[in-house]
């Protein structure tokens, strides 16, 4: 078991980072190449490869039983998974398959953990989404990350509501088919998906709408910049570097 796992476009070290996969993911061997393997995510469907040294297996029976249950996640920057061989690191977001207050479960092999959960009984409210969502300040960009460690801006988002108990899917041009539309920046809410596109019309960025026009997004690292009809303005570089497309609403 290890904390992250890149997910590759290819079977190669070289290839294109799409996602990663964290830690406590389940996730279905779709396809087999060399040293490689093609896997498909349980919680969002998306598809990449990984090294086979970096693959842990795990029972049909638990595959399913994963895919039915809600998992919480690590609340904290970082903490520890104690195994026999060594304490694993983990970061925000990772998931705690099946933790019952002292220990994660994967396969039938118990895993004690001692630190924070989210609450998965409960339904979050937006403050709460904002509050998950300055944990990730200062986050380093990485394209095709979810970690604390690197994280791009739909890894961004996709944690941040996948904390909160929402599945979004990974990348922004699929999540903005989520949620009900916001028709001016002005109705807009602490918590709303504000998306941006290319000259071409494509979605190519998303960010976390905050209170006094402002929103968070990864772009360079987490950050927090102003929110306006145009798009996101950079007070830093004094220019506009995102064209606003639509907002959208997602409720908990």
């Amino acid at each position: 078991m290890l904390s992250v796992v890149p997910m590759r476009a290819g079977t190669s070290d070289k290839a294109e980072i799409v996602t990663q996969l964290v830690f406590g993911e389940c996730y279905e061997v779709v396809g087999r190449e060399d040293n490689w393997l093609q896997l498909e995510l349980a919680a969002d469907g998306y598809r990449g490869w990984i090294d086979f040294k970096q693959h842990t297996p795990v029972s049909a029976a638990y595959y399913k039983e994963w895919k039915q249950a809600k998992h919480p996640r690590a609340m904290e920057l970082l903490q520890f998974v104690s195994c026999a061989d060594a304490p694993v690191p983990i970061g925000l977001g990772s998931y705690l398959p099946f933790f019952d207050g002292e220990s994660i479960r994967v396969n039938e092999e118990q895993y004690p953990f001692r630190g924070t959960a989210s609450d998965t009984a409960a339904t979050a409210s937006q403050a709460q989404v904002l509050e998950v969502a300055r944990l990730f300040l200062k986050a380093p960009y990485l394209w095709g990350g979810k970690s604390i460690l690197g994280i791009d801006c739909s890894g961004f988002t996709q944690q941040v509501f996948g904390i909160c108990g929402y599945q979004l899917p990974r990348d922004a041009y699929q999540q903005v088919t989520h949620g009900e539309e916001v028709h001016f920046v002005t109705q807009a809410q602490p918590g709303d998906l504000a998306y941006f596109s290319n000259d071409e019309g494509r979605i190519i960025h998303v960010g976390i709408v905050l209170e006094g026009q402002k929103i968070m997004h990864a772009h360079g690292e987490v950050r927090i910049d102003t929110l306006d009809h145009n798009g996101i303005y950079n007070a830093g570089r004094k220019r506009y570097s995102h064209t606003l497309r639509i907002i959208k609403r997602i409720s908990l």
